[in-house]
């Protein structure tokens, strides 16, 4: 019963957040900031599936400027995990099919989203030179998921190297972005599915890498967020088991 009362609530929800907020875009379309203000109207639902998010990231966060934020990509609860922590003015990358998406795809595109073809090699590398495009054009930043699909359990996907190679040719920084394990945490009958702790790491200088090493770039990201995934899977777990974040079925 209770996973019914979810699925409602989260349909209303959402149908109401991307209509209303299609027809508020329209007075702005694609401002970038508008990404920031819906994907935090989203991380609202963390508490219906019975979530509580912890967000942390460093001091002066909103001052880093422009910058590429790379993110673990789980599964679809990461737009009520994840997206607290966006910070104004970054846009995402994501697959062009998102559009087709009824009422969530209209809201994504007018935000200012990029939309990429998985599909089409030729589009995907025009899309890094539209992001690098974009740095020069004007003060925003960019997330992106360097795994390329949801890992769905499996760890920390191997990174493809799009989000490097975009950062070496603007000269931004890199900003990893850490969300700890939700795979098979959520159950929809159960009142509380304990804590989600998303954390923003200092950014990566950049500047000692070339195009040539970008695949080691890629390599150090991915060793910082591995570490950091692991510390803050430990730490969810203790929390837990400790009784500071409680579990119990639902009736």
């Amino acid at each position: 019963m209770l996973a019914i009362v979810r699925f409602i609530i989260v349909v209303i929800y959402c149908i109401l957040v991307c209509i209303f907020g299609s027809i508020y875009c329209l007075f702005s379309p694609r401002n970038p900031r508008h990404v920031a203000t819906f994907g935090h109207l989203f991380g609202r639902l963390a508490p219906v599936f019975g979530l509580r998010v912890e967000t942390r990231k460093p001091a002066g966060a909103e001052q880093y400027g422009n910058a590429i934020y790379i993110a673990n990509h789980q599964n679809n609860y990461d737009m009520v995990t994840a997206s607290n922590i966006v910070q104004p003015t970054t846009v995402t990358v994501g697959k062009k099919s998102l559009v087709w998406i009824p009422f969530f795809g209209q809201l994504y595109w007018l935000t200012g989203n990029l939309l990429i073809d998985r599909n089409n090699r030729t589009s995907a590398h025009s899309t890094i030179a539209e992001v690098v495009k974009q740095f020069k054009r004007r003060k925003i930043s960019i997330w992106m998921f360097p795994e390329g699909t949801r890992s769905r359990g499996r760890g920390l996907l191997p990174f493809k190297t799009g989000a490097f190679h975009a950062a070496i040719a603007a000269g931004v920084p890199i900003i990893p972005i850490c969300v700890s394990n939700t795979n098979n945490k959520i159950k929809l009958n159960r009142w509380n599915n304990g804590l989600v702790i998303v954390e923003m790491l200092p950014p990566v200088d950049i500047s000692g890498y070339n195009k040539e090493q970008v695949r080691d770039l890629a390599a150090h990201c991915r060793q910082l967020m591995e570490a950091k995934l692991a510390a803050l899977n430990e730490e969810v777990a203790q929390r837990e088991a400790s009784g500071s974040v409680t579990r119990k079925e639902a009736n």
